[in-house]
């Protein structure tokens, strides 16, 4: 009943809107109009005020033919990365892709427009349904805001799918949780030509706290980075600042404060190490570290109900799916924390915030057949 070729161009049309994070008004109120055509209740909550953004999360309250069943919560984001303004889509042999000057923007239109077509497709077909309750996000693709300031208070929904991930092969039922760190290593500048000794370098500084540092692969579960450094004047002064930020991740909190810990340590160790004595004053260097725990873990058991019921949709479609660790997050990371139980299902999209990403169309399609059969599932055991 899914119908493809009016979901491709649904999608096709969304993905030439520009919606960079905190700009999504003109995809959200398209959007919204649509959803109004089904007989739906929308509105936007005050996310967007939070992050500074041009609108808030897209809410969505679809009424239902069941009444005497929970809601079923569906969500996608609404933001892209860049470059992702101007795109131009084209599908060839059943991929869809840019004109390879832009990100194609299927990260995450493509929920989104699974999403539309599903609920066209219960309406249009009288399936009986329960009241379905969709969180259209903003702001997914710098730090998951959209999903962070979610107000829970606003759903009845046990439990959900969010389409953010790339094959719907994989169900995702885990996410790590995040630190990043933003660290400045203050040391002494010098004339590195007629006085290196009064100076003390911030980028030695960083080098032996690096040095000393565990980063990269930490073990199955938790990973750790540096991925900016940024300092120094000039090539003939010894640079009295770096900046830096790193991230760690891992799917056992404990793991992560222990990481996070650990990398703080070397920062102030390596800072520590360092003074000299100049003209009588005492001088040394000093690391400033702030740590911020971007979003929570996701830990969806293979026996919850939601998961259940996928896995089910999927072997009544004879689709083939299964149960998958990320090392990423995702809006649902925030929502399973607030008591909405959510899976991550792929939608078919491939090489994302790159401008080789593509859409799999066949496998697009896949996603939505088993997003209306886990809906049909939900209200027939209900």
């Amino acid at each position: 009943m899914i119908q493809e070729e009016r979901m491709t161009r649904h999608l096709m049309d969304i993905i030439q809107i520009d919606s960079p994070s905190r700009k999504e008004k003109d995809v959200a109120l398209k959007l919204e109009e649509e959803m109004k055509d089904l007989g739906a209740h929308c509105f936007y909550d005050n996310a967007g005020d939070k992050v500074g953004g041009n609108i808030g999360n897209l809410i969505v309250k679809l009424p239902g033919t069941k009444k005497d069943i929970p809601p079923f919560f569906l969500c996608s984001h609404m933001d892209t990365v860049s470059p992702g303004e101007g795109i131009k889509p084209s599908v060839e042999d059943g991929v869809m892709r840019s004109d390879g000057t832009t990100i194609l923007g299927s990260d995450d239109k493509s929920g989104v427009s699974i999403i539309v077509e599903v609920l066209r497709t219960l309406k249009e077909n009288n399936t009986p349904h329960p009241d379905i309750e969709v969180a259209f996000t903003i702001c997914e693709e710098i730090g998951l805001l959209g999903a962070k300031f979610l107000d829970p208070s606003s759903f009845k929904s046990p439990y959900g799918i969010v389409l953010d991930s790339s094959t719907p092969e994989r169900l995702v039922l885990r996410c790590p949780c995040s630190d990043i760190m933003d660290v400045k290593i203050h040391g002494v500048e010098a004339h590195s030509g007629l006085c290196p000794e009064n100076g003390i370098s911030a980028l030695e500084i960083l080098s032996d706290a690096i040095s000393k540092m565990k980063l990269g692969r930490i073990d199955h579960e938790t990973t750790a980075n540096i991925g900016k450094v940024k300092g120094g004047s000039a090539i003939n002064i010894v640079p009295g600042l770096v900046e830096v930020k790193a991230e760690a991740r891992s799917h056992d909190e404990g793991k992560l404060d222990a990481q996070t810990q650990h990398m703080r340590d070397c920062f102030l160790e390596a800072a520590k190490s360092r003074e000299l004595l100049l003209d009588g004053e005492r001088l040394g260097a000093r690391a400033e570290i702030e740590i911020e725990r971007v979003y929570p873990v996701m830990n969806v058991s293979p026996q919850a109900t939601v998961t259940k019921l996928v896995l089910e949709a999927s072997s009544n479609l004879d689709h083939d799916i299964q149960l998958h660790t990320s090392g990423g997050g995702c809006d649902a990371n925030f929502i399973n924390e607030k008591g909405i139980e959510c899976v991550n299902l792929g939608t078919g999209m491939y090489e994302l915030h790159t401008v080789n990403e593509y859409l799999l169309l066949d496998e697009f399609r896949r996603s939505a057949e088993i997003v209306l059969e886990t809906i049909k599932l939900h209200s027939e055991k209900n």
